[in-house]
């Protein structure tokens, strides 16, 4: 069974950078995308970017492009988001995810991917 562990998260004073991890394992099907989510209390579960693992092709939210990168490393079979110039507004719990077979159409979609893991707390003060 595919798991899914989320590192990285912390307190960070607007404007300050962190960089989130998510190392998956049992990871038994290609053809694969994996994505970054974000939950603020009282607010829908919300695409912040992806990546598709064979392609590289990536994804962002309007809302962090220019902010955030997502990045994969093969060889440590890891995903990472760089978040910079954060914002109060970037308080949330961030979710790794992975889909199979993803239209790149709903790649913001969480009803997409069916693997997640437990999340990871970033809070930015202002």
């Amino acid at each position: 069974q595919m798991q899914l562990a989320e590192s990285g998260g912390g307190s960070v004073q607007a404007g300050g950078s962190l960089r989130l991890s998510c190392t998956p394992s049992g990871l038994t099907f290609d053809d694969y995308a994996m994505g970054w989510f974000r939950q603020a209390p009282g607010k829908e579960r919300e695409g912040v970017s992806c990546v598709y693992w064979s392609s590289g092709s990536t994804y962002y939210a309007d809302s962090v492009k220019g902010r955030f990168t997502i990045s994969r490393d093969n060889a440590k079979n890891t995903l990472y988001l760089q978040m910079n110039s954060l914002k109060p507004e970037d308080t949330a719990m961030y979710y790794c995810a992975a889909a199979q077979h993803l239209p790149n159409k709903v790649w913001w979609s969480p009803y997409e991917y069916k693997h997640w893991g437990q999340g990871t707390q970033v809070t930015v003060s202002s």
